[in-house]
């Protein structure tokens, strides 16, 4: 059955083994497995892209040791990706899933047709190195992406059960204040993040009163996007297991708040910013307003927010890493990521 599947750890044999049983018990596909390999994607979950009777899948499953969330997140993404079905969003088109972590053993999993672009933030195609106006539109692309999250209803979509939307942004300072606090449980560590009393300060100061709800993704940045190899054109928005019901100018403050600064700095150092020619946060925030009503009065609020909490998550991995939980070089890396979004809010808010 399983032939020519040398790249695939053990592990991920056994684990195609099993998808194979199951496909065929519930009558999706049968077929020799002819091919597969281990392909990128987020950094906790694993994937595989193979062929069975023909079909191509990517399987999507959690890591080898599964965190205590691994699997409600991954029944999430499940959920999210059935509801924007029948929506122009792009994003990894779900052929089936399974919830029975017995199927595995461990992890329930899902399977997608696989996506054809590349993860700018590590690689990118000749023509995006070679064309910068291909690489300054790539940016407005992944506005116009969110634009049709934004406009998604999350009742019609059967989403409207993610999120708590009273109240959503008025938790936010103190819920990522809570994850902060945590951290310092954690042997040899002690929060050094600068302006984090200002930035604090200032966003409980500016809450804006009100908000527009909207089905949005959570953890939007150019890592979590596909891109055509041959374009501009955003192939799938990828990683939804932060998705809620919230506000969506948060997503936009996360996009904003990662990409390229004037200054030249790029939080995420992505390969496609280390080209050249990318669009400015200001271009791409003047697109997104052209587009849109949503009121955008409040929107260097969301720039700050996400700053905050974003910064605070990496900061979680920086802290782990002391004790071993995570690659020390890794913790430092995004120790330093932190760094530079506080750094960011802190002139956001002068």
């Amino acid at each position: 059955m399983l032939d020519d599947l040398m790249e695939l750890p053990k592990e991920s044999l056994s684990d195609l083994a099993r998808v194979h049983s199951w496909l065929d018990a519930e009558g999706i596909s049968s077929g020799e497995i002819t091919s597969s390999r281990p392909i990128g994607g987020g950094t906790q979950n694993i994937m595989i892209r193979f062929v069975q009777g023909g079909r191509e899948y990517v399987l999507r499953r959690g890591p080898r040791h599964l965190r205590e969330t691994t699997n409600s997140a991954l029944t999430r993404e499940i959920e999210v990706l059935r509801g924007l079905a029948n929506s122009d969003v792009p994003h990894p088109r779900l052929i089936a899933a399974c919830t029975d972590t017995s199927v595995l053993g461990d992890s329930v999993f899902y399977l997608m047709q696989p996506v054809e672009g590349v993860n700018a933030f590590v690689e990118i195609s000749d023509l995006h190195r070679s064309d910068p106006i291909v690489r300054k539109q790539i940016g407005f692309e992944l506005v116009d992406a969110l634009l049709k999250l934004g406009q998604v209803d999350p009742e019609s979509a059967g989403l409207d059960h993610l999120g708590r939307v009273e109240g959503f942004i008025e938790r936010q300072v103190d819920r990522w204040l809570t994850e902060l606090r945590k951290y310092n449980s954690i042997d040899g560590y002690t929060c050094k993040i600068p302006h984090l009393e200002a930035v604090t300060e200032w966003l409980r100061a500016n809450l804006p009163a009100r908000s527009q709800p909207g089905l949005m993704h959570g953890d939007f940045h150019l890592g979590n996007a596909m891109i055509t190899p041959d374009g501009p054109q955003i192939a799938a928005i990828v990683d939804w297991e932060m998705c809620t019901v919230g506000e969506p100018l948060l997503d936009l403050g996360w996009l904003l708040s990662t990409w390229q600064q004037p200054d030249g700095e790029d939080v995420a150092e992505s390969k496609l910013a280390a080209a050249g020619n990318l669009a400015t946060p200001e271009e791409l925030l003047s697109y997104y307003s052209s587009r849109t009503e949503r009121d955008l009065s409040d929107i260097t609020w969301y720039r700050v927010l996400a700053c905050f909490k974003l910064g605070i998550l990496l900061e979680g991995t920086f802290a782990r890493s002391l004790v071993g939980k995570a690659p020390r070089e890794l913790g430092v890396w995004m120790h330093d990521r932190t760094i530079r979004l506080f750094n960011q809010a802190g002139l956001l808010i002068v």
